[in-house]
């Protein structure tokens, strides 16, 4: 037996089990309230893009009233004036405190949906060094207020680089009132501010980097949604100002932003050394994640490969697989032009090119087209099988955990790894051997941990893409449905809903000769559906 795995490791592990189902209960109740196309916990990235984009937007017109030399009378005037300036400042604050939540719920879901380790892990460290940027660039924001609340920032701030030996001079001497603060103070920490939210850019890009199509921006609705519900806020609870900061005066009170402050009360109380290390040894273990949860080599799935016999070069895995994992290359066979070519270094394993090779010649080991025909024909050749029953295909990531409810309601369960990796051949093969229907239960399109595995299969189903199911298969007896891991009882009130369907319909009758066609239609270069 293999050794067991290091305390931290799997410590680390046991956490992603309960924080997948806390996560999984709050998208079926968000489910049941909007609907997964508008559930904003699917879409946490893409929510923190767009707040990005309305922080860049107000951020522009709040710089044209802001003055280095004045800088709490210059954002005073702001706060005074409540048609161009007050509600303007709001939903920039409340913005900023939004999307810092939106990344939180963002990094949490990776973790606990294990899409943090192996090709994922760039996707991860940049995560942690654009969260880093977003609080660094929140907290010179607070700064350039200069009440009381942004001197507090500055203090502490100070107190930690004077334990750094790269200053000749401490820098908390600037805030001791014994002269005034030089004008160079303000302007770093405006050009901070403006500098490292343009550096986002380009993290975002390398935090992207690695993904076919990606999505940038929530659905339109949403995102107008989301943009006037923080404007309300801004203008129902509009701001005020703190009094401006003065080092010979002890303020009575001093109002803190809790999400970009809530180490405050903390590190004040600590030596810089443990402040430092704290800091240092959280980001280490944020860091190591990919390799905290990164199963054994032997665990490991591994990844697609190619059967170059069965390859035609047709292009359609290459333009199915989510990671861009797949290229074509030149074949010296003389058998075709192209033939595919997997980089295991960005698969990921998915298994979605499995259900786009319509000859099944690609696909993880042991799930391939082929393979998932293999296991139906055992299915469909057993002896005692009831005949007429609906089968369930249903995802391992998704509702999975209602299979023994599934079946007492009397359908045959057959789990898969994913619904895009489902090759359309198997939805052949059980209604043409007599199955009474077939529902394929995946996760929602926007919670798919492969991306656009429910994408693909939809298309494959009801658009014709390739790899797609034959004409001769009557699509009155298939149906697709989502289901997360916490939406059993939707699945089975859909069940219940099929099953009434196909009693209005003739008994299913079993083919004697079930046979498929392994062909495929070469794409053109550049189509994408």
């Amino acid at each position: 037996a293999p050794p067991p795995a290091p305390r931290p490791m799997r410590l680390i592990r046991r956490l992603q089990e309960p924080v997948r189902q806390v996560l999984a209960r709050l998208d079926a109740a968000l489910n049941r309230l909007y609907g997964w196309r508008f559930n904003p916990l699917y879409q946490s990235g893409t929510i923190t893009v767009l707040l990005l984009l309305v922080l860049l937007v107000t951020g522009i017109w709040l710089l044209l009233f802001y003055r280095i030399g004045a800088p709490w009378a210059s954002v005073a005037g702001i706060t005074a004036s409540p048609w161009t300036g007050n509600w303007v400042r709001g939903l920039h604050r409340y913005a900023s405190d939004a999307a810092l939540v939106a990344v939180l719920v963002h990094l949490v879901r990776m973790f606990a949906q294990d899409r943090a380790w192996g090709p994922r892990a760039l996707a991860w460290v940049s995560g942690l060094v654009l969260l880093a940027v977003l609080l660094v660039s929140g907290w010179t924001g607070y700064v350039m207020v200069w009440d009381t609340f942004g001197r507090e920032l500055a203090v502490e701030g100070a107190r930690w680089l004077d334990a750094l030996p790269v200053l000749s001079e401490p820098v908390s001497r600037a805030f001791s009132g014994e002269r005034p603060l030089p004008d160079a103070f303000f302007f770093l920490n405006l050009f901070l501010h403006v500098a490292l939210p343009l550096g986002m850019g380009l993290l975002l890009l390398v935090h992207v980097g690695r993904l076919a199509r990606p999505a940038l921006f929530p659905p339109r609705r949403l995102s107008w949604t989301i943009v006037g519900l923080l404007t309300a806020v801004a203008v129902l609870w509009p701001l005020d100002m703190a009094p401006e900061a003065d080092p010979l005066a002890l303020p009575a009170s001093v109002p803190v932003d809790w999400w970009y402050a809530f180490w405050l009360p903390v590190t004040r109380r600590l030596p810089v050394a443990a402040v430092w290390g704290m800091g240092a040894g959280l980001a280490a273990l944020l860091t190591a994640v990919p390799w905290l949860v990164r199963p054994r080599r032997e665990r490991r799935p591994p990844p697609s490969v190619v059967d170059r016999d069965l390859c035609t070069g047709c292009r359609q895995c290459a333009l199915d697989c989510p990671w861009e994992a797949i290229a074509l290359e030149p074949r010296t066979d003389g058998r075709a032009d192209l033939v595919a070519r997997v980089d295991p270094d960005r698969c990921v394993s998915c298994g979605i090119c499995a259900g786009s090779c319509a000859p099944m010649g690609v696909g993880p080991p042991g799930r391939t087209g082929r393979a998932q025909l293999e296991v139906i024909r055992g299915y469909l050749a057993a002896p005692d099988r009831p005949a007429g029953r609906i089968a369930v295909l249903v995802c391992r990531q998704g509702a999975a955990g209602v299979a023994a409810a599934l079946e007492r309601a009397g359908a045959d369960v057959h789990p898969v790894d994913c619904a895009g990796n489902l090759h359309s051949s198997v939805i052949e093969f059980l209604v043409r051997g007599g199955a009474a229907g077939v529902l394929v239960a995946g996760c929602p399109p926007r919670d798919c941990r492969n991306r656009e595995g429910p994408r693909w299969l939809h298309e494959r189903l009801y658009q014709e893409r390739e790899a797609e199911l034959q004409a001769r298969v009557d699509r009155d007896r298939v149906r697709v449905v989502h289901a997360g891991a916490a939406e059993g009882r939707e699945l089975l009130a859909a069940l219940g809903e099929f099953a009434e369907a196909l009693a209005r319909k003739a008994p299913a009758t079993a083919e004697a000769d079930l046979t498929v066609e392994a062909v495929c239609d070469p794409v053109e270069v550049g189509e994408t559906s």
